[in-house]
């Protein structure tokens, strides 16, 4: 039911204060976008302004965090140590901060979006000690907690002020790797293995979504300073700086790596013979890796005792001539895994000079071969593939993600349309460079839509809008996915590469190390471009609609003919018109969403020709008509254009 309200209620005009009073049933292709009532309330503090920017009261809370972890294999115990200085950047004062404990997905009884395997489930996470403001305080243990849990402080953080915080922790990883876990026994991926401080922002107050091992993350931008201790022989990789790769490692693999950083070609910083050998790290009893990373949303580390080590680097900005080390580990079995520099390096390289087309904001990224097909700061977490195509789709895909959720601080857990959306549109974009439009359509169309375009249960149609922590799976996947790229990309289509780049470095230069919601993506790009787009909005990410055009009819005219399409679907989606005619020549006549604004459910495009036309198809590529059957129109069977109202359903606004 709150689902259901949602998607009715009414607000904002863009470019004004919302009112007190609003039409709770927005018209297809009226000028408002609903606008939850929380995010109005920002509007009216002064924390986000309508044309898209943040506004003049916009503030973030932030922390830093000293963490130290022991990781002794084959003991699975993870053992830590951290303190975090919390600052409250807010006008409000701070009375019962939420800490988030991500690992307690693996306790039994944990809401999951699945089921667990008894390798899976472990006791989760198991607070030592807690101490507040140098006072030892109890940890509030409650039963029925999970990934999050508030503690309450004897004394307030008033606004501007700071708290500090000191835990000690301790948990078993689990068996089964997913986003984290033991990949194997001697090779573990550390991810989400800390307390934290839960987001404090302007418009949601504290973040207290559990994390049910679907939707995803949301997290402020802070300070690391990050030390693992391991056995001699491991050696860990990880986001951010390593501060003291001369401790750590022998000579040889020192050198190296050094070499790495200036270096295009793949340089093997250890093989699985130097591993075997003890010949590449210090061979101390434990080795402690310390790295460092600043304004960076999370760290994550992998550890292992086999995995094979190769880097090289990449030019990532132009101006500066900054490059960006490039790594991956991996067993040495892998195939597709003595590629993966290169690949990685070709998608920092790409991402950086054509689309989004901002230089990669961080320092490195490594690529570990594992189970999770997953994106972190400066880490990836991807299976091996014998297709090595697919190799480097898939980690194209999860290296985009560095700009959406990380670079911009997307609250990936209820908009991940914002996070997911946009890789999976420079996927395409990517995609369409490397193995061509052809094969890359192909892949998008198997792989983001056709699931959604042949499947009419009506949970394939819920608004994109709708908070991703409110979706099932499989609604999830399409409104993440597929749906919001196929809208980003018929934007870009129809707005054209240079105002469609202008509008996303805007918004990107507007919300970078920032806390981005989709108002302010829909406003910057409505400010950016001066044109109100609240009708394309409302029909990709507000309405219920689908992808479904059909051939109304054809009339033959003066100067050619004229063709009337209905979107019986209602989704503002370009179409391309494959017209044949009878000299056996033919053409594609591509039609932008821009013709569903002054009519969203009728159009008519006009085909200037003296030639005799046979036969027409309408073809949608990677936006898939849900229906084709009513795409083809032929001379032996001429329907003429009918005035009137329209023969399908009305708009999801209008009561469908």
């Amino acid at each position: 039911m709150r689902v259901a309200l949602l998607l009715v209620a009414g607000s904002l005009v863009a470019g004004c204060v919302p009112a007190p009073t609003t039409s709770p049933l927005p018209q297809s292709g009226a000028s408002s976008l609903y606008m939850p009532r929380a995010v109005q309330q920002a509007y009216r503090k002064g924390t986000r302004s309508p044309d898209g920017r943040p506004g003049a009261a916009y503030w973030q809370n932030r922390g830093r965090y000293n963490i130290a972890i022991t990781a002794l294999p084959p003991d699975r115990s993870i053992r830590g140590s951290e303190q975090i200085t919390y600052f409250n950047n807010s006008p409000d004062t701070i009375r019962n901060p939420v800490i988030k404990l991500l690992l307690n997905i693996h306790k039994p009884g944990a809401p999951r979006g699945g089921g667990a395997s008894a390798d899976y489930l472990t006791s989760g996470v198991h607070i030592d000690s807690l101490v507040v403001n140098g006072q030892v305080t109890p940890w509030p243990g409650v039963e029925n907690a999970f990934t999050w849990q508030r503690i309450r402080l004897a004394a307030p953080v008033l606004p501007h002020d700071s708290l500090h915080l000191a835990f000690k922790w301790h948990y078993d990883i689990s068996k089964e790797s997913g986003r984290e876990g033991m990949i194997d026994s001697t090779t573990w991926f550390l991810a989400y293995f800390y307390p934290r401080v839960a987001v404090f922002d302007d418009y949601n107050g504290w973040d207290t979504m559990n994390f049910t091992d679907v939707q995803e993350f949301y997290s402020d931008f802070n300070d690391y300073d990050v030390s693992i201790t391991v056995p001699a022989n491991y050696v860990v990789w990880g986001t951010g700086t390593l501060l003291n790769p001369s401790e750590v490692l022998q000579p040889v693999p020192l050198q190296r790596f050094t070499q790495s950083f200036n270096s295009d070609q793949t340089i093997n910083v250890a093989s699985r013979a130097e591993m075997a050998a003890k010949a590449v790290t210090r061979q101390s009893l434990t080795n402690t890796w310390r790295f460092r990373a600043t304004n960076i949303p999370d760290m994550t580390f992998n550890l292992s005792n086999h995995y094979v080590w190769d880097a090289a680097s990449v030019v990532v900005d132009d101006a500066t001539h900054r490059r960006a080390s490039v790594q991956a580990a991996y067993n040495d079995t892998a195939a597709d895994f003595h590629h993966m520099v290169q690949f990685a390096r070709h998608g920092l390289d790409w991402l950086s000079h054509n689309w989004p087309g901002v230089p990669y904001p961080y320092e490195k990224t490594t690529v570990v071969e594992g189970f999770a097909g997953m994106e972190y700061p400066m880490m990836v977490n991807d299976e091996s593939y014998a297709d090595t195509i697919f190799s480097r789709f898939v980690v194209e895909h999860e290296i985009a993600h560095t700009y959406f959720p990380f670079y911009m601080g997307i609250n990936e857990s209820r908009y991940a349309m914002m996070d997911e959306g946009w890789a999976t549109t420079f996927e395409y974009l990517i995609g369409s460079a490397d193995i061509g439009k052809q094969q890359a359509t192909g892949f998008f169309q198997q792989f983001r839509v056709n699931g959604w375009a042949g499947n009419p249960s009506p949970l394939e149609d819920l608004p994109i809008i709708t908070p991703a922590d409110g979706l099932s799976a499989n609604a999830y996947g399409d409104n993440a996915y597929g749906k919001a790229a196929l809208g980003y990309l018929a934007l870009k289509d129809m707005l054209g590469d240079a105002a469609f780049g202008n509008a996303l470095h805007s918004f990107m230069d507007r919300w970078h190390g920032k806390h981005p919601i989709p108002w302010d993506f829909f406003n910057t790009v409505n400010d950016v471009t001066a044109r109100n787009l609240n009708w394309f909005w409302n029909g990709w990410y507000f309405s219920n609609s689908y992808i479904d055009f059909a051939v109304r009819g054809v009339e033959k005219t003066g100067n050619g003919y004229t063709v009337a399409i209905d979107n019986i679907g209602g989704m503002p989606a370009p179409v391309d018109l494959e017209t044949h005619y009878a000299d056996g020549s033919s053409e594609v006549i591509h039609e932008t969403a821009a013709i569903w604004e002054a009519n969203p459910r009728r159009a008519t495009v006009a085909i200037s020709t003296n030639k005799s036309l046979q036969t027409l198809v309408l073809n949608g590529g990677i936006w898939v008509d849900a229906d084709s059957t009513n795409n083809r129109w032929s001379l032996r069977s001429i329907i003429p254009i009918r005035s009137g109202s329209v023969s399908p359903p009305a708009s999801p606004a209008a009561g469908r």
